[in-house]
C-alpha cells in the first residue's frame, strides 16, 4: 500500500469510491463536488491509499479556524475518510488516518476535528469526543413574537459580503468566548453567499441565511453581536409563521434566542456528536484561549503513542487569558492523548476520571477544570 496527494487525474476514482461508501450524489452537486475537491488537492489536504495504481481509501483533511474559548486558531477538519468495499479489513482507514494525522501536524494544524461515521477507530488514534451539532426545532408563531427593540437596518447579501461576513463571525465568537465552531475562508462563503436557493440577510453586526425546504424553514446561521440585532433576525425570520409549520436552526447551546422566546416549555433537540484531537501540545496550549480571571500551574503526564513528541510531562502555566505548555521533569497526573483532547475541549476531570482518561492525584484537578472550562458546540457540519 502506498499514501499519496491525490491530483486531479484522481478525481473519478475517488468519486467512484465515494459513491460506494456513502451512495451516489445528487446529480445537481458533482460539479460542486469536484470544484471543492480539486481546490483541496491544490493545497495539499487530499491523501489517497493505493494498491499499486488503483484507489483503496482517500481522505481530506480542510483547513479550518475554529475557536476555542474565544481565540481563533487554524483546525484540520477530517472528512470525506472512505474505503472501498473489497478493500476494508486491511487496515487502509487506519494507515490513512496515521496519514491525515501526520499532515495535519506538517500543516501546522495543532488541533483536528471531525464527524465520525463509526468511532472505534477515531478513538483508537486519539481523537475523542467533544461536542455536537445541535439541530433545534423551533415555533415560527414563537419566534414572530420576538419584537424588535429599535430600529436595525437589514440587507440582502450576497458573494461580496464574504469578507464582511467572516469578520462578524470572528467578532461574536471571540465576544461569546466561544469554544469549538468553526470558520470557513472566504472562497467557500462565497459559494455558500451565492446560493439563489437561500434567503441571506446582513446587518452591521449579524447575519442571517435559511431556505425552505417542503413548506418549513431550515436555518443555517443565525448571528448576532447584539439584542437589537438578535431579535431584527429572529423577528425576520418568525415573519413566514403564516406559511411555515416548524423552523428548523442550527444553535449553540445556549443561544440568546432561547431567552428570548416567551415560551420554551418543550423543545426538540437532535444532535450530531464530532470527536477533536490535540495534535501539538505546545501549540495547541498556546493558541487557546483561556478565562483571563483564571491563573494556574499545574503539571500533566501525557501518553500518545501516535505523537511522540507530545508524550512526556508538562508544565501548563496559565494567566491572563494565555497558557504555555512546557517539558517538565517527573511525573504529574497521567493522562492518555484522549483524554487530554476532551480536556481542552472543557470535559470535567471528573468525567475523564471515570471515563478512564486521567489517573493519578487530583491536585491540579480543580485548576484544570477552571482553565479548560467551556461547552464545545458547532453550527456547520463538514
Amino acid at each position: 500500500m502506498e499514501i499519496r496527494d491525490l491530483t486531479p487525474d484522481d478525481l473519478d476514482a475517488v468519486l467512484d469510491t465515494r459513491m460506494r461508501s456513502f451512495g451516489p450524489l445528487p446529480d445537481d452537486s458533482v460539479d460542486a463536488w469536484r470544484a471543492t475537491a480539486l481546490a483541496t488537492m491544490e493545497r495539499g489536504r487530499y491523501l489517497g491509499v493505493f494498491d499499486g495504481s488503483r484507489l483503496a481509501g482517500a481522505g481530506r483533511l480542510t483547513g479550518f479556524t475554529q475557536w476555542w474559548y474565544g481565540r481563533p486558531q487554524p483546525m484540520a477538519g477530517v472528512a470525506g475518510v472512505v474505503v472501498n468495499p473489497e478493500d476494508r479489513g486491511r487496515g487502509v482507514g487506519r494507515q490513512l488516518m496515521r496519514a491525515i494525522l501526520t499532515r495535519a501536524a506538517d500543516l501546522g494544524d495543532a488541533v483536528s476535528a471531525l464527524y465520525p461515521a463509526t468511532t472505534p477507530i477515531y478513538r483508537s488514534l486519539g481523537w475523542e469526543h467533544a461536542g455536537a451539532e445541535s439541530i433545534l426545532t423551533l415555533s415560527p408563531e414563537a419566534l414572530r413574537a420576538i419584537r424588535p427593540t429599535e430600529p436595525v437596518k437589514l440587507r440582502r447579501m450576497g458573494p461580496d459580503d464574504a469578507a464582511e461576513v467572516i469578520a462578524i463571525v470572528g467578532r461574536v465568537h471571540a465576544a461569546n468566548r466561544a469554544s469549538g465552531p468553526i470558520g470557513w475562508d472566504e472562497a467557500a462563503w462565497r459559494r455558500y453567499l451565492d446560493n439563489e436557493a437561500d434567503f441571506l440577510y446582513l446587518a452591521d453586526d449579524g447575519f442571517v441565511g435559511y431556505s425552505w425546504e417542503d413548506g418549513d424553514i431550515s436555518l443555517d446561521y443565525l448571528l448576532a453581536g447584539s439584542e437589537a440585532t438578535a431579535r431584527a433576525l429572529w423577528s425576520l425570520v418568525g415573519t413566514s409563521s403564516s406559511v411555515a409549520g416548524k423552523v428548523t436552526a442550527v444553535l449553540a447551546p445556549d443561544d440568546p434566542v432561547l431567552w428570548l422566546l416567551r415560551e420554551r416549555a418543550k423543545e426538540e433537540i437532535k444532535q450530531t456528536r464530532w470527536m477533536f484531537r490535540v495534535v501539538d501540545v505546545v501549540a495547541a496550549i498556546a493558541r487557546r484561549g483561556f478565562p483571563s480571571v483564571v491563573t494556574a500551574d499545574a503539571v500533566i503526564t501525557v501518553d500518545d503513542p501516535e505523537r511522540p513528541a507530545n508524550t512526556g510531562t508538562w508544565r501548563l502555566e496559565i494567566s491572563g487569558g494565555s497558557g504555555t505548555a512546557s517539558a517538565a521533569e517527573g511525573e504529574g497526573p497521567r493522562l492518555s492523548v484522549n483524554g487530554l483532547s476532551a480536556l481542552y475541549a472543557g470535559i470535567p476531570t471528573s468525567t475523564l476520571r471515570v471515563g478512564g482518561m486521567l489517573s493519578g492525584s487530583e491536585e491540579f484537578d480543580e485548576a484544570l477544570d477552571a482553565a479548560f472550562a467551556g461547552t464545545p458546540y458547532m453550527i456547520d457540519y463538514f
